[in-house]
């Protein structure tokens, strides 16, 4: 009797059908198919680097015996004193409502910031932006709950791994709605359709657990005394007291970058990217990434195709961002002067697009002193290009769109191909309207690319403006013990405070900003 873990490599119809794994685990042990009892699938990827793709799967098997029982992934925390310490946390996002949790694990009250409303409210306030191209600014695909993931993709796949325990992430997910197959897919995805459900389901065990949560609760002030932070003011005059303040608002609060700035709180200047959206028939890219013939059908038993893209030009990265395949592209602006789009896709990405970032670094050198001479230089640059793009739309949310080939080529285009931004686009000179630092280095990149994936630059290909929001291009500082260096008591956390780029990697951040506040409890 044994317990053993084999990796198989099948087809994508025989990973399809589970009833025949055990035929292949018994081939693969060489041992009698009846001698299978039980077996667990561990890992699920697509292996497409060459001709036919193939599925590898990293399954557990018990040869004459049954496997140890995987109990369903549950959360729960235990009880704490009325009373007791708490901890502000600013924003409910990944890294704020993690944090939240963690708190509550170690018996510790967190009370949750939220300027925007919850996920249910705030799903209404989207049509607005949609329909008629109207932003409510504390209510949009940035701000509420669950933060910018929420209604812009749900992608888990993180190279974050080193930072923390990511499964501990995944579990939680799962304990509170998520699909199962993200503990077992290499690039897991929940969804904007089903991750909304995941994060209200959150906040209701933080709730229930005893933390609070308070959304319109917009902060305005910063609370400090002697150098040290205690608690903070919202818009309506409440004030919020704690041991400590997480603050968790995410890239696009900029609000709270003035905020700090006209506080005298030290912020750094960081790399970011902007560029644009390309979109492309996602039959395109599953032809080229799945090695298919003209005209095939990548078939129901493949997911749609992704692909990862960069280069070096002139010193600065050009490369793909947040690719989603089977996806949309949505308004991601949070002011009303501003166009700003982002990519989305739902759990079963069936969408007829792919679409994908398309991003050009940008080094604090480079947009030092712009249109001023303090930090904030770089945020001001990511404004002045939304303010571009919302002044080539000719208003509402509508975006500037040129085809590639024309991008290309400098010239207007005379049609735009399809596309799924719905509140449409307008044909205009993308290459001109962006600086030439990043449209010059984003054309010569695109011709790398387009030698790389066959059809990429071709005519089909749509480049949408414009992509701004990377991540942000001021960090706050903090140090080993992740407080500020100058504000004890204060924990800049998260992708907002520069040190996370995604779902996971946020939630892991939030995780140990609340360990280390703890300390002070």
């Amino acid at each position: 009797m044994a317990v053993e873990t084999i990796e198989l490599v099948l087809s994508p119809k025989e990973a399809s059908n589970e009833a025949l794994w055990s035929d292949h685990l018994a081939h693969a042990l060489k041992v009698d198919s009846q001698r299978i009892r039980e077996y667990r699938l561990l890992k699920r990827s697509i292996d497409a680097r060459k001709s036919p793709v193939r599925y590898r799967l990293r399954i557990e098997v018990g040869v004459d015996q049954t496997l140890l029982a995987t109990p369903t992934p549950q959360w729960s925390a235990p009880q704490f004193k009325q009373g007791s310490d708490q901890i502000i946390i600013v924003g409910c996002g990944p890294a704020g409502i993690f944090a939240a949790l963690r708190c509550l694990e170690q018996g510790i009250k967190p009370v949750i910031l939220e300027r925007g409303k919850d996920a249910s409210a705030r799903r209404f306030d989207l049509a607005p932006i949609l329909r008629k191209g109207t932003v409510l600014e504390e209510s949009n695909y940035c701000f509420g709950e669950g933060g910018a993931g929420t209604f812009s993709d749900g992608k888990l796949y993180t190279r974050a791994k080193k930072r923390g325990p990511v499964a501990d992430v995944y579990r939680t997910l799962v304990a509170h709605g998520a699909p199962e197959d993200i503990l077992v897919d290499a690039h897991p995805h929940i969804g904007s359709n089903l991750l909304p459900k995941v994060v209200m389901a959150m906040r209701e065990s933080v709730k229930k657990a005893g933390g609070e949560v308070h959304f319109g609760a917009k902060v305005t002030k910063l609370l400090t005394l002697n150098g040290r932070m205690h608690g903070v003011q919202t818009s309506d005059g409440r004030e919020f007291r704690g041991k400590a303040v997480i603050l968790a608002t995410g890239h696009s609060a900029r609000d709270i970058y003035h905020l700090l700035h006209e506080s005298g709180i030290a912020l750094e200047a960081k790399p970011f990217a902007v560029g644009v959206r390309i979109e492309h028939p996602q039959t395109l890219i599953d032809q080229v990434q799945y090695h298919l013939r003209q005209g095939e059908s990548r078939g129901k038993e493949l997911p749609a195709s992704r692909y990862r893209l960069a280069t070096q030009i002139r010193r600065r990265s050009v490369h793909s961002f947040c690719m989603c395949p089977g996806g949309f592209v949505v308004p991601a602006s949070t002011q009303n002067d501003e166009v700003v789009v982002n990519g989305m896709s739902l759990s079963r990405r069936d969408s007829p697009f792919a679409n994908s970032g398309m991003v050009v670094g940008v080094e604090p050198e480079d947009v030092r002193n712009f249109q001023g001479d303090d930090v904030l230089s770089g945020m001001r640059f990511q404004k002045f290009i939304e303010q571009t793009s919302k002044k080539a739309g000719g208003g509402g949310q509508v975006a500037p769109g040129q085809r590639v080939t024309d991008f290309l080529a400098g010239r207007l285009s005379k049609e735009l191909p399809e596309t799924s931004y719905f509140p449409g686009l307008k044909s205009n000179r993308l290459d001109q309207l962006l600086p030439e630092q990043i449209g010059g280095r984003l054309a010569q990149g695109l011709r790398k690319f387009g030698k790389m994936i066959r059809g990429y630059t071709g005519p089909d290909a749509l480049l949408i403006g414009f992509e701004t929001r990377t991540s942000s291009p001021v960090r706050i500082p903090r140090g080993a013990d992740l407080q500020h260096p100058d504000v004890r008591g204060f924990f800049p956390c998260g992708e907002g405070a520069g040190y996370a780029g995604g779902i996971v990697s946020a939630a892991l951040d939030g995780r140990r900003c609340a360990e280390a506040a703890m300390e002070l409890c």
